[in-house]
């Protein structure tokens, strides 16, 4: 997975020549060989990573009316996309595939439709409506399209109007086979600096900086009255956070409407 002059995509790159491996830098983060034993966190990182070096390449590219979709907002939504992906694995219990079909599901957006980008404009609405379907897709069990409404800041309507669009965008081909989920995981951590997968013969080397994020997380595991929840609760678990929502779906009104 890589980014190119010009591209909009985060295909995967060509598979590098296998060779030793250099000394461990300082400061990198071993993570498992395969993507379904990586860190929650971990994997929340490198993800939002990706997106946010998509968005800010996509910024500089002029917005024009034929380039307006539905996934596009009158302004930036004032959440980061690291934090709106940790509310949404904290409320939904996402797994982890899930996360990596987001990048997939770019990929086959953008090989369809070449003027759509992944901005700043576009990439929650991008988020919440890939989410949706690929906990459908790929899950055995998922949440309601209005708990995913509650959590992305949206009305169920326009969650629903979202859903129905992207399916359209990508022919509704939303199943996603493991192996190329794998294949998206590994390019993903070669291109981020922090991380590095771990030699599988020395499995005991892996370091987590689960440890490191606790203060971090505690900002997302509590609930705005500072109560604890666990994450996938039924749907009343986020309404405490009405106000919280109300101010998303202020910000979020699509330029079409």
């Amino acid at each position: 997975m890589h980014l190119q002059p010009g591209s909009n995509h985060v295909s995967p790159s060509p598979e590098p020549t296998v060779s030793s491996q250099p000394a461990q830098p300082a400061g990198v983060i071993l993570v498992p060989e395969y993507f379904h034993q990586a860190d929650m966190n971990h994997l929340t990182i490198m993800i939002a990573d990706m997106l946010c070096r998509l968005t800010a390449h996509n910024d500089q590219i002029p917005l024009t009316s034929a380039n307006l979709t539905r996934f596009h907002s009158r302004a930036p939504p004032q959440i980061s996309v690291y934090d709106y992906l940790r509310r949404i694995v904290k409320y939904t219990s996402l797994e982890r595939a899930c996360l990596l079909v987001i990048l997939i599901y770019i990929d086959r957006v953008c090989e369809r439709v070449r003027t759509f980008t992944i901005s700043s404009l576009t990439v929650h609405r991008f988020i919440i409506a890939s989410v949706t379907l690929a906990a459908k897709a790929v899950c055995d069990s998922y949440c309601t399209n209005s708990h995913y409404a509650k959590v992305g800041g949206l009305s169920t309507q326009e969650l629903n109007s979202l859903e129905v669009e992207f399916l359209g965008l990508i022919e509704w081909r939303v199943a996603v086979e493991g192996t190329m989920m794998q294949r998206y995981y590994v390019n993903l951590v070669r291109q981020h600096s922090r991380f590095e997968i771990a030699d599988s013969a020395h499995p005991h080397h892996q370091h987590s900086a689960s440890n490191s994020q606790d203060d971090e997380d505690d900002n997302m595991t509590s609930s705005p009255d500072g109560s604890e929840d666990e994450p996938g609760q039924s749907e009343g678990s986020v309404v405490a956070e009405t106000d919280y929502v109300e101010g998303l779906r202020n910000q979020w009104v699509p330029m079409g409407e």
